[in-house]
């Protein structure tokens, strides 16, 4: 399954070598890499003599084991020297990818002064007066706090706080890049529910909001409703909502291109965990009537005895495999296991079928099998089309819920926040591969924003009004 991949940054590699200074040595090289898949991106020249070329080549590969074929067919192409190596993704991660740096340079006793003491304290004093004004003279008006147990890591299983500490700095840095908000990494060496709870309580003084991250089902719906409501500042399951409201999105935008509703479609979904049920949860407030949800047990039906209370929800009467329930569907959304689809699952489908394969790194199915036999794919990885990415949600969400100081989040925000998101891709641009913005597009996160704001204040919940964003 691996090897059917795409090469990607991921697991890219820079390969610095030595050969010959003539032009076969350098064809031979490429030769090599060609062979074993991967994909030479970058070449440099660092250094040359008459005799030998020094060269950075940078080389995409699908999987660690791909990247290291890839060492060994250059090692053994007859006089190169492979002189150094490194994984272009750990080199990145060295040192951590995030830092706290001061918004004001200190170049004064003045300044010090007041930025600190005794400055400082009549500052504190007018907060302990005043308590909300915490919001206008510290970083609690734009602080997200990244809350995570490492229960649920991406794909990988529970890895630990520390093991999840990655996540939760790309994360930061995300915030940040496309909504400018700050948030912190919790990482927090418990996965005890009342444990999390009580810590994410003592230290919610800091924060304007808390992102829930990575947190194992079905734990993770039980502390998200008690830190919504005990305490003041909005709660967002990143891994639940994110994923609902993209989804929704491109949804909407793929049902354009086939001219079916939503209400009339036959959906069916594989995994049942937070993603899922949260998927299916916004997709109903947006009007389905038809979902159809299997587990690796297969369709949650209602003569099943071992749902929780959060699948139960969503039992059918009709029982068996995912074969079974595929049968005449019109839509198929994966956030499971990878090759859980097949082909011919794919072919039961009513016509113009929708896929969103979305388990990452490696999809439900790869689009390659269904080309020609979809009407639009979408996957969650990053080198193929229609990427269902949280990154075109959560920093939009949390910037209009901190500008307009939400009280919470609600299913209202996130349905505003999905059509704003649709509607960046107007209808002279919509296409099988372009139903979604990209995660780049500057337009998304104040849209996101906005649309949040608009929500927020319609429903009474916004401490702040928002006239401009």
């Amino acid at each position: 399954m691996t090897s059917a991949l795409t090469p990607n940054a991921s697991h890219s590699v820079t390969v610095l070598v030595r050969m010959p200074s003539n032009t076969a040595a350098m064809l031979h090289v490429v030769q090599a890499i060609a062979a074993t898949g991967a994909n030479l991106v970058e070449i440099e020249l660092l250094h040359r003599t008459n005799q030998w070329l020094d060269r950075d080549l940078v080389i995409e590969a699908a999987s660690e084991e791909q990247a290291a074929a890839v060492l060994e067919a250059i090692a053994a192409v007859p006089d190169v020297e492979i002189i150094d190596s490194e994984d272009r993704t750990f080199a990145l991660h060295q040192g951590g990818k995030i830092s706290v740096e001061p918004k004001l340079e200190l170049t004064s006793q003045a300044e010090l002064a007041m930025a600190y003491t005794p400055g400082v304290g009549r500052v504190c004093k007018a907060i302990a007066a005043d308590p909300d004004r915490v919001y206008e003279l510290t970083v609690k008006q734009n602080m997200v706090a990244i809350l995570t147990d490492g229960s649920a890591v991406l794909g990988l299983g529970n890895l630990g706080p520390a093991g999840a500490l990655p996540v939760m700095e790309g994360k930061a840095m995300l915030f940040k890049a496309f909504g400018e908000v700050d948030a912190f990494p919790i990482c927090l060496d418990t996965q005890d529910t009342d444990e999390i709870v009580e810590t994410m309580k003592r230290i919610a003084p800091v924060f304007g909001g808390v992102n829930l991250e990575d947190i194992a089902a079905p734990r993770c719906f039980e502390i998200e409703a008690r830190l919504k409501q005990e305490l003041d500042i909005p709660v967002f399951h990143d891994d639940q909502h994110g994923t609902a409201i993209v989804t929704l999105a491109a949804l909407e935008n793929a049902l354009k291109l086939v001219k079916k509703s939503l209400s009339q479609v036959r959906i069916v979904m594989n995994g049942a965990g937070a993603a899922g049920l949260s998927v299916a949860s916004l997709l109903k407030e947006a009007g389905a009537t038809d979902i159809i949800i299997c587990d690796s047990r297969g369709i949650l039906s209602r003569d099943r005895t071992d749902l929780n209370s959060q699948k139960q929800t969503f039992a059918v009467e009709q029982g068996g495999t995912l074969a079974d329930a595929l049968v005449g569907a019109d839509v198929f959304i994966g956030v499971s296991v990878p090759g859980v689809l097949t082909v011919e699952m794919v072919e039961t489908m009513a016509s113009d079928r929708i896929i969103f394969a979305m388990a990452n790194p490696i999809p439900e199915i790869q689009p390659e099998l269904i080309q020609g036999r979809a009407a639009v794919i979408a996957t969650g990885r990053s080198d193929y089309p229609n990427q269902i990415n949280n990154v075109l949600a959560f920093p939009g969400v949390f910037r209009g819920a901190l500008d307009c100081r939400a009280k919470s989040l609600t299913s209202s925000m996130f349905l505003a926040a999905a059509r704003a998101i649709a509607d960046l891709v107007p209808a002279e641009r919509l296409s099988a591969e372009h139903i979604v913005p990209s995660a780049f597009d500057s337009r998304v996160a104040p849209a996101v924003a906005a649309a949040v704001v608009a929500a927020a204040q319609a429903n009474g919940l916004a401490r702040t009004l928002v006239t401009t964003h």
